[in-house]
Parts: C-alpha cells; sequence; structure tokens
C-alpha cells in the first residue's frame, strides 16, 4: 500500500501520515509550509514536519506546492502509482481569504483540480478523500429554528437535534471568500468521481482539532483557544454572545474514518464528518472545561459583530456515514481532546 498526502504538516495530513506509517509501504507527504506564509510564525508547520521525521520510518517528504502542475505531474510519476490518496492542504481562514482571494482560490479550488487530474492521469484506481468543510454550506445552516440556552444555542426542533445532514443546500448562502472556494474544491471532486468514475469521497469537516494544530485566531478554534489560556493572553469572542457551538472531533479519529473509506471505497461520495451532539461546545462551554482542566482563568473581550457567514450552531449529523461504515465511530470524547491539547501546548510553550 502507497499513500500520498497533501498538507503533511498540518493537523489531518500529520494525523494520517503517523497512521499510515505503520500500516503501509511507503507514505508520500507533501507541504511547503504555506501556512506559515499565511499566518506568520504562529502558523509554522516546520516543528510537526521534524517531529514526522523522527518518528516515522516508511515517510518521505517533498516541500512541493499544489498548485505547481508540473511538480506534481513529475511526482506522481516517480512515485506512484499510489493507492490512497488524500488531499489536506487549504488555505483555511475566511479572514485572510477576503484579503487574499486569489492565494485562495488558487491553493483550494484549483490545486485541488491540480491533485485530482494527476490522480486521474496517474493513479486512476486510487481511493481518494479530499478534506472538505462545513462551510461549504454557507451561512444555511443559521435558518434552521435555535433556541437560547444559559451558554449555547441549540436547535429548537427535534428533527434537528442530531445535526446538519449531507442534504443541506450549498448554495444560496453566504460562504466568506473560503467557503465559496471549498465549494468549487467539493463540487470537482465529486465529478472526477460522478463523470470519470474515480473513488473521490469529500468529508464535510466540522471541527477538526487535535494536539498537532498550529492553532492561530483566524483558523484552529480549540487549539487557539487553550495555547490562549495557558499562555495567559486574551481571547477575543467575536459575536453571538459566545455562544455559538461547533462539534469537535480528534484527528485521530479522522484518520480511522479514511482507513474505514479505504477498505470499502465508493464513487463521488459526500459525508459530513465532525464530533457529532456529544463532542460538541460553545465558546463558553470550552472556556468552562479548559479553566476546569487548568485551573487557570480564560481572559477574553467580546466583540459584538460575528464573522461573515460564521455559523451560530453546527453539529454534524454523523448518520450517513456510521450507516455506510458501521465499524467507525468516534472514539476520543470532548475531554480527551481537551486533555491532549492541554498536554500538548504545555509542552511547546514551555520548549
Amino acid at each position: 500500500m502507497k499513500v500520498f498526502i497533501t498538507g503533511s504538516s498540518g493537523l489531518i495530513g500529520s494525523e494520517l501520515v503517523t497512521h499510515f506509517d505503520r500500516r503501509a509501504a511507503r507514505v508520500i507527504g507533501v507541504d511547503n509550509n504555506m501556512r506559515a506564509d499565511f499566518f506568520g510564525a504562529e502558523g509554522d508547520t516546520m516543528w510537526n514536519l521534524d517531529r514526522l521525521r523522527q518518528s516515522t520510518k516508511r515517510f518521505s517528504h517533498y516541500p512541493l506546492d499544489i498548485r505547481n502542475r508540473e511538480g506534481l505531474s513529475e511526482l506522481f510519476t516517480r512515485e506512484g502509482p499510489f493507492d490512497l490518496i488524500v488531499h489536506c492542504a487549504a488555505q483555511p481562514s475566511h479572514d485572510l481569504a477576503a484579503r487574499r482571494p486569489f492565494d485562495d482560490f488558487d491553493v483550494n479550488a484549483t490545486g485541488t483540480l491540480n491533485v485530482l487530474e494527476m490522480t486521474r492521469q496517474h493513479s486512476p484506481d486510487a481511493v481518494v478523500v479530499f478534506m472538505s468543510t462545513n462551510k461549504v454550506y454557507g451561512d444555511a445552516p443559521n435558518e434552521l429554528p435555535l433556541k437560547e440556552l444559559e451558554r449555547r444555542w441549540d436547535y429548537a426542533r427535534p428533527e434537528d437535534y442530531r445535526g446538519v445532514t449531507e442534504a443541506m443546500r450549498i448554495d444560496r448562502s453566504k460562504h466568506s471568500i473560503f467557503g465559496a472556494s471549498k465549494v468549487a474544491a467539493d463540487v470537482v471532486t465529486q465529478e472526477y468521481g460522478r463523470y470519470f468514475g474515480l473513488k473521490t469521497h469529500c468529508l464535510r469537516g466540522g471541527c477538526l482539532t487535535g494536539p498537532n494544530h498550529s492553532g492561530v485566531e483566524l483558523h484552529g478554534f480549540l487549539s487557539y483557544l487553550v495555547k490562549t489560556q495557558l499562555s495567559g493572553k486574551m481571547y477575543r469572542i467575536y459575536g453571538y454572545k459566545g455562544k455559538q457551538v461547533r462539534d469537535n472531533i480528534h484527528s485521530f479519529d479522522v484518520a480511522r474514518a479514511i482507513e474505514e473509506i479505504y477498505a470499502n471505497p465508493r464513487c463521488g461520495e459526500v459525508y459530513n464528518m465532525g464530533g457529532g451532539r456529544e463532542n460538541s461546545c460553545s465558546i463558553l462551554e470550552a472556556f468552562d472545561m479548559v479553566e476546569e482542566l487548568t485551573g487557570k482563568k480564560m481572559h477574553y473581550e467580546y466583540l459584538d459583530q460575528p464573522r461573515a457567514g460564521d455559523h451560530v450552531c453546527y453539529i454534524s449529523d454523523l448518520a450517513r456515514f456510521q450507516q455506510h461504515y458501521p465499524k467507525w465511530s468516534v472514539t476520543k470524547s470532548l475531554e480527551d481532546v481537551f486533555r491532549d491539547m492541554i498536554a500538548a501546548w504545555d509542552v511547546r510553550l514551555h520548549e
């Protein structure tokens, strides 16, 4: 088994490198540390690449930009064909996309097309998993009736209790420029499955998190929150009274989901992927949990202006994925997620 991973120094990419290094003959990763360009020194992922180089046996890294078609073609020719291709590389920030729209679209949409076309030309039998996002739904999830509770927003109707399904529309809503570029990437990935017959799968992630996240204010909700609290800095809440809700999934459980897909692939599929109802929390509830686990007070300020296209309450309904892959379930609880991130940031902040 030979695995190809883009964004291999990022949160999900690095988890996949570790996961498949124990299971595959070769793991090929590409990552040009564009996150440092996007977010500065705090977004730098070189520390994670160094960790992977020290801890893996079958991993080879290439500092390749996915916008480089010629470079990708040469790499696919030299190292392929691949059995599993997981495309994690992305520009992930709403706010940054508005400031750098060409970079955002070139990386998210065109970069995805490049990976898909190289797959069609050089590894047509590969199982392909694209890490999409729940932002492809734009702010349409905000149209679901909500109720305001003491520490969170929640769904008002019993039929919405499990969260947002894949039937949620992806157009006629405000996405942010980032969300729009990811819609393009998501749809073209589906089309390479439905039109060309590739074994493509889109995972529309909720809050993907874990100990190897280089969390920054513009991207990485829980990681940045934990980092801010441990370092005694100020956390800024944007709108919705701090009661906005996300469902959080540990990167380990994402890797397990992708392994299940590889074992039983489909064609042109779409799944919501997150922690589900049990792993959901609001910002205020996240403050409560991190304060309880660390014994430190959370310092924050409130801006009564939500980010454009942001979700008030988003919980991933995992029923469809679990129907297709009944062996999979979320194994890392919300407390597990917090404990892993607190331990990881405690080490990194004191290095």
